[in-house]
Order: C-alpha cells, then structure tokens, then sequence
C-alpha cells in the first residue's frame, strides 16, 4: 500500500474563509494540534499577504515539530525571499510557488503569453530552490488549462528542481471522471513525473472536491490538499477528515494509507470551529453533529442490534465516545427502552407501553426530547396509582383584558362531566371547575411550577400541596403545557384525597 502525504492549507486557504481570520496565537494551537494529528505537511499562510501573516508562518516554524512547514508564493522572488524568511525555522520547511496557467487566467488576470508564464514558473522554481531543497509548484486553475501546455509546464518545473507539483481545480469546475482522467494524462505523457510527487488542491464550488480528489488518487495522486472541516474560499476545499475517512473506510479499494490519527479528528474539528467561529452544519459528513446520530426507529433497532447495520464507520475512530440516539416523533420502542434503563428506571411491559405513548405524544409536540423529558414522564408513570378522575380536555379564555374562564372535561369510570368557571387567572379558573365536577372545596396550601428540561418547548412540572380535613396531600403534574401540567398536579392530588376517603369507607 502506497502513503497519501496529507497536505493540510487550514491555515493558508481556510483562513481565506469569509469571516475565518485567526491571529497569531490561534494559528499556533491549530498547528499544534495538527502536528498531534499527524498531518505530514502544514501551509502555515501566505507570508508577503501581511505582517501577522509573516509572524504567524515564522512562530509555527519555530514552535511546531514534526510536520513540513510550508509558506505560499507567488512566482515573484520578493514572494519567495519573504517565504523563506519565514519558514528557514523549520528543519523541514517548504516554499510552494504558484502562476496560473489556465487560458482565461493567462489573458485577464496575468496578461501573459503561455511562454511569458513557463519561463516565469521555471525561474520562480529555480530561484525556490535555491534556498532550500523542497519547493512545490502549482499551475492555478490547472482544471481549465489547456492539457498540453499542462503537461509542457509540469515536466519544465520538475526539471527545474520541483519536488512536487500540485494540480489545483482552482474554482471548483470539474468533475470526478474529467479531473481523474486530467491526472492520467500527466502520467502518461510527462516523461520525468516520477521524479515528483503529484499533488490535487480542489475546491467546492460544485460540491465535488473530495469526489475529485478521491479520483485524483486512483489514478496516481499521492498527495491531498485539503483543509479541516473543509474551510476555504468561497463554498471550501477537500475536507481533510472526508478524505481520510473515505481511505480508512475503503482501504481495500483504494488501497493506500495516511498517517493520520483519526481518533484525533474530532478534537481537532471543534478547535477549528471554535477558534476560526465557523459553525458545522449538523449534517456534515464525518463531523457533524448528526453524523452518528440515529432518530428514525427502524434505523435505531438497526443500531441496537448490530452497529454496522447503518454506521461504515465507528464514532470511535474519529474520537467520539459513541453513537447517539436521537429521541424524537420517529423513534421506536428499542431506543426509548434503551434510554428508559440508561437512566436508570425498570418498568413493567404495561407500565413501559404507557410511558412510551406519553413519549410518542410529547414528541409530536416539542422538537428535542432530553434526559429530564424522559425522566419525568416515567416517574410519572411509576407514581401513577389508579386514577378517579382523569382529565379529559381543558379550554382556558385569559388575557389582560379578558375575564378568566376554564372549561374542565374530566373522565371517571367511563362517563364525561364538564364545567366552567372563573377565578382569579387560568390556574386558578380550571380548579375552581374542578371542585365543582367533584362537588367538593379543597384547599391549596402551595403551588411550584419548574422547567425540567431546557428550551422555549421545555416540560414544565407542576408540585401542589392540597389540604383535606387537617390532612396534607401532594400532587404533581407534566406537560409542556404549563396549563395542563397545573391541572394535573392538582387532579393528582385530588385523587389521592378521594381514594383515602374510599378507603376509609
């Protein structure tokens, strides 16, 4: 198996980022931390672009072992003088030197003949050389170049002392078949290619970067650009962990290996994130926050009963402690199970089929369902003794200018009895209506209303205390209706009331 030497520009080309600027010393941490992943090749910046930009690629030089330590030039020798000014720290640096060779770069952008541009590029790689013994070349928007004037520029900058030539897709604008065959072509036709390594640096404008590089190296690629978390500019580069992941995934296909430590991927994901304040999308490959994430209940039991059913990879290789199971409206009775003992709590098949109905309806009702959704719903269930009244629907007219009136309808051995009446707000309003179904007064000696989970669509608890003849009952209630969750409470203390009474008679 041959090594794919990964090249990592999160530095140089995710920083170009909209809004992703690092300073000197974020830049150091996320270099570090690369080191640890073990990338074997770090482009620390663009030193001429500016004089923190200089600091930055010098303090990583200086600081960071292990990786190569790359500095971007242009094919200008001020470029490459202030390059290598701030790569020479490091015992293994590298300049990388680049000069568009593409039609529509050579006419508008640079205003240079196809000759004017190889002999720029040739001298710019021998002036690199110069100065130190690794210097990568790059024709910029090599996909739109045309072929032969490709193939003519890489066998002049190998010859000129390029240790490895990098074919960047600038702006994203092929595709995987056309981008592999344009790898094929330089090997076939460039007599003295193997005297460098060649390199791919593609852009997501299409969405196509990691397919395109993946098809790079099946056929002969062997080294990848590519940034963390796929940052870059405009829609981003190769996503390193994309890349790495697809090799380690399909090994056996593809055949070749990195040096990467992929248990290190997630950590280093959220640094970048964090520091550069670029936020992942949920349902970003590798990394996401969905990435291991399971809702759907037929997708869950799958999980449950054997991790690979829909998982290629393990939340472990990339770093993460496990798998997550998304409680939602789609999930299904092995997931809630599995959450239900996670917690901590045994139920028996009736009281289990209860809780998880109640979970069903709480689902449809909020988005996220946590921990304490759960927790409280099978206490509740556990707390549950045989109810007198249940409650069957409750209306509530309120405002600042409008007299409250709760509409109660409960249910008791089969048969419905509604009322209505008014009180001092919505809370108060449906026990009075209360009291009168039952026919009785009951004294409320104190009332608590909690958040047991978190969110604008949180649970809320209802505790209530209920006096009864010097006797001093409790009762609680759920919902994330604040309304219901009150009157639930109170109907549950209710309830113990009258079935004390029962059993006194």
């Amino acid at each position: 198996m041959e090594k794919i030497i990964i090249f990592d520009s999160t530095l140089r080309d995710g920083e170009q980022s909209p809004g992703a600027s690092l300073n000197t010393k974020q830049k150091l941490e996320i270099a570090q931390q690369l080191s640890v992943l073990g990338v074997d090749v770090i482009e620390a910046g663009f030193p001429i672009a500016s004089e923190g930009d200089f600091e930055a690629v010098s303090l990583v030089a200086k600081k960071v072992k292990g990786p190569v330590i790359c500095g971007l030039a242009r094919a200008l020798k001020k470029d490459i003088d202030v390059c290598f000014d701030a790569v020479k720290h490091s015992k293994r640096r590298r300049i990388h030197t680049f000069l568009a060779t593409s039609p529509i770069h050579m006419k508008y952008k640079l205003k240079m003949s196809q000759d004017q541009v190889f002999q720029a590029a040739i001298d710019a790689v021998r002036y690199a050389k110069n100065k130190t013994d690794d210097v990568e070349f790059s024709p910029e928007d090599a996909a739109r170049s045309e072929i032969d004037f490709l193939c003519r520029i890489v066998e002049g900058v190998i010859d000129a002392g390029a240790t490895a030539v990098n074919i960047p897709d600038t702006v994203g604008y092929s595709v995987p078949s056309e981008f592999g065959q344009i790898i094929s072509k330089l090997y076939s036709r460039v007599p003295n290619i193997h005297r460098a390594v060649i390199s791919v640096h593609c852009h997501n404008d299409l969405g196509l970067a990691t397919s395109n590089s993946l098809s790079a190296i099946i056929n002969g690629a062997r080294q990848v650009e590519c940034t963390i978390n796929g940052l870059g500019e405009r829609a981003g580069n190769a996503s390193l962990e994309e890349i790495v992941m697809s090799l380690y995934v399909r090994k056996n296909f593809f055949n070749v290996y990195t040096d990467i430590k992929t248990s290190e991927i997630s950590k280093t994901s959220k640094l970048v994130s964090s520091l550069t304040g670029m936020v992942i999308q949920p349902n970003k490959a590798i990394v996401g926050s969905n990435a291991f994430a399971h809702e759907a209940g037929i997708h869950q039991h799958g999980v449950l009963a054997k991790a690979t059913t829909y998982e290629i990879m393990t939340p472990q290789s990339i770093g993460l402690k496990s798998s997550e199971l998304v409680l939602g409206k789609h999930s299904g009775r092995h997931a809630f199970e599995k959450k239900v003992k996670e917690l901590g709590f045994r139920l028996a098949q009736k009281e289990f089929e209860k809780a998880f109905n109640d979970f069903k309806a709480l689902a449809d009702k909020k988005k996220n369902i946590y921990d304490e959704d759960i927790e409280a719903i099978v206490e509740n269930e556990i707390s549950r003794e045989k109810q007198i009244y249940e409650l069957e629907s409750i209306f509530i007219t309120s405002g600042s200018a409008v007299r409250p009136l709760a509409k109660i309808k409960l249910r008791k051995d089969g048969k419905f009895f509604s009322a209505e009446a008014s009180g001092d707000g919505p809370v108060d309003s449906a026990y009075k209506a209360i009291e009168e179904i039952i026919a009785q007064r009951f004294k409320l000696i104190d009332y608590s209303l909690k958040s047991v989970s978190i969110g604008k669509d949180a649970v809320g608890e209802a505790m209530v205390k209920v006096e009864y003849k010097g006797m001093v009952y409790l009762g609680r209630g759920t919902s994330t209706d604040v309304i219901e969750a009150s009157v639930k409470a109170f109907l549950s203390a209710i309830n113990r009331i009258l079935r004390n009474i029962k059993g006194r008679d």
